[in-house]
């Protein structure tokens, strides 16, 4: 059992609760003001040093 776990967690599945939270992530700390932690930013495919060189 602990293959198909593992499959999950790296597989297909794995990478999309992984995209999905991401985004739940930074959207939330951008409509809180805040920074979103660079990891999260990574995860989307966006650069973390030029996050903030973007204007609204």
């Amino acid at each position: 059992m602990s293959a198909l776990r593992n499959s999950v967690r790296t597989g297909f599945f794995g990478r999309a609760f992984a995209v999905l939270g991401a985004a739940n992530a930074v959207s939330a700390a951008v409509e809180a003001g805040r920074r979103p932690r660079a990891s999260d930013l990574t995860t989307l495919g966006i650069d973390p040093a030029s996050f903030g060189q973007v204007s609204r």
